[in-house]
């Protein structure tokens, strides 16, 4: 995609209002208009279809190229941020900060575009914008796979052959770019209320059919919906003004809101930035209380190979957010060779020091294989728990050296490590990795099998509370319905006076109460994992 050159970037001055692109100052307290998004593939007659059903309904028409031009001129590199999410080269901080950018001015941009009247937007994913907004009729339109060949060979004079493999490729980086921005699959049809196919129907009469569908009661804005856009609208408006500021376009924030209060949380390493927050968004539109915080801890996650869809890649955000955490990366990976020299880097360095808005010029670095930790990191920064990551290579102190060197951490996880070696050689090292990260961190490390039974509550659990629930029942039913019978056994009674009597009471005491204190203890330390008291 072809770029221009942006008029300013977020750490020049700030940019007047008639230099600056469409941005929302209008109160979020305005009344909304519905909107009908369509996504399209490449020439798969999306524009036709919106501007046709546009006609139908005397809606304004707005294209995803419009929203790309708008942002642009704010100074987002959206040309190199496409790059950079659809290729497998390293994430990096500034990647993550320019992603939050492009996100946060696209959401104002659609909120603000819709404050001049009801609209259709047609693109790739405008509904995945405004997921909360329960007014948006969210539309996928497909074409004949023929049909789409014959038009690509056309418009850019090549053959079959090259016109499949351009749709292709343009295809995956598209899903490739949903992937990384939104954490979905494009062609998920959950994320659709209808889907058209104009193999057989043409785009009037797809245009026609929709428009039944718009005027539905349940594609109407109601307070519900208005007070979402609402809040989104504020949160975008917000984190969009952070961007901006030199004071605070160099740090990761998540920023939501809700009935006017906005909550920005950043993390513990950007501790700096705490009092900066409350001076840039002083008289934002439509907020009425700010609060900034810190997140609360940060969570430690070491492997040698990284999985965004992996299990343990749940389970960790799901206690992340329990705890209000940052989640940080370690990619370990052991010399290959006795004696090879350690080698450490950090992705990312949080930058300090002031920069131009977008991606630095580096849209040529080498495409590595980063054992799936851009992807991982992506994830966690889609869900604002990402602490940034780092790669170590070499011997085991190497690690332990690097990761007693950053930020405080309340947990330490290790998952899968020395994949090369054999399963029993595999759990030894994993052990001393975990003894050595424990003395010298002083705080818990677990592996991925015990993160679970430490901290998660799943179907064992709950099998295990009912069990011993039922058994303490039982037992605490039997002593309460046969006091006498156990004040006699206590006192002596059922055998009369002698040192046998009295060494068999003791004995069943001995044996009796801690299994009870056993028993009851494990239905407690359930219910307070089931009720997330950790």
């Amino acid at each position: 995609m072809s770029e221009a050159t942006p008029t300013g970037g977020v750490a020049d001055l700030p940019l007047t209002a008639k230099e600056r692109s469409p941005a929302p100052a209008l109160s979020s307290r305005q009344q909304t208009m519905q909107i009908v998004c369509i996504s399209r593939g490449s020439l798969s007659r999306g524009k036709e279809l919106a501007e046709a059903l546009a006609s139908r309904l005397g809606y304004q028409v707005l294209s995803r190229e419009d929203l790309i031009e708008a942002a642009i001129a704010e100074g987002i590199h959206v040309g190199k941020l496409e790059t950079s999410m659809m290729k497998p080269r390293a994430f990096t901080e500034r990647l993550a900060r320019e992603r939050d950018h492009y996100l946060a001015f696209s959401t104002a941009y659609l909120c603000d575009q819709l404050q001049k009247g009801p609209l259709v937007y047609h693109g790739r994913t405008g509904h995945l914008l405004l997921r909360s907004v329960g007014h948006v009729l969210r539309v996928r339109v497909v074409a004949d796979e023929e049909y789409r060949i014959r038009a690509t060979m056309q418009q850019l004079g090549i053959d079959r052959d090259k016109a499949v493999r351009y749709l292709t490729e343009v295809e995956e980086d598209r899903r490739a770019w949903v992937r990384s921005m939104y954490g979905v699959s494009w062609e998920d049809a959950s994320q659709y209320d209808v889907v058209v196919n104009v193999e057989r129907m043409n785009v009037d009469n797809a245009a026609s059919a929709l428009v039944g569908m718009a005027q539905l009661p349940d594609f109407q804005v109601t307070p519900a919906s208005q007070r979402a856009m609402d809040d989104l609208l504020l949160s975008a408006t917000a984190r969009l003004r952070l961007a901006r500021d030199p004071r605070t376009n160099r740090f990761a924030f998540s920023v939501t809101a809700h009935e006017g209060i906005v909550n920005v949380t950043y993390l513990p390493h950007d501790m700096e930035v705490s009092e900066e927050v409350p001076r840039v968004l002083e008289g934002l539109p439509g907020m009425e209380q700010l609060q900034a915080t810190m997140a609360a801890t940060t969570i430690l996650w070491v492997q040698e190979a990284f999985d965004a869809t992996s299990e343990t890649f749940r389970e960790l955000t799901e206690i992340a957010r329990k705890w209000n955490a940052a989640v940080e990366l370690v990619r370990y990976v052991p010399s290959a060779e006795v004696g090879q020299g350690p080698e450490t880097g950090t992705l990312p360095s949080p930058a300090r020091t002031a920069a131009i808005a977008g991606i630095e010029e580096d849209v040529d670095e080498e495409v590595v294989d980063d054992g799936g930790l851009k992807a991982t990191l992506d994830g966690l920064a889609g869900l604002g728990r990402s602490g940034g990551g780092r790669f170590v290579r070499g011997e085991r102190s190497s690690l332990v050296g690097a990761c007693c060197t950053t930020v405080p951490h309340s947990l330490v996880v290790l998952g899968n490590l020395f994949l090369g070696k054999e399963p029993g050689t595999k759990l030894r090292l994993t052990r001393e990795l975990q003894d050595s990260l424990g003395s010298r961190m002083r705080v818990p490390v677990v592996t991925a099998e015990e993160l679970r039974s430490h901290y998660l509550f799943g179907p064992r659990d709950a099998f295990r509370l009912l069990g011993f629930l039922a058994v303490v029942a039982v037992v605490y039913a039997v002593v309460l319905t046969h006091e006498d019978a156990v004040l006699r056994f206590l006192a002596g009674d059922w055998a009369g006076p002698g040192r046998l009597t009295m060494y068999v009471v003791a004995a069943a005491v001995f044996v009796f109460a801690p299994v009870v204190a056993y028993l009851y203890g494990t239905v407690a330390r359930s219910l307070m994992k089931l009720l997330k008291m950790e």
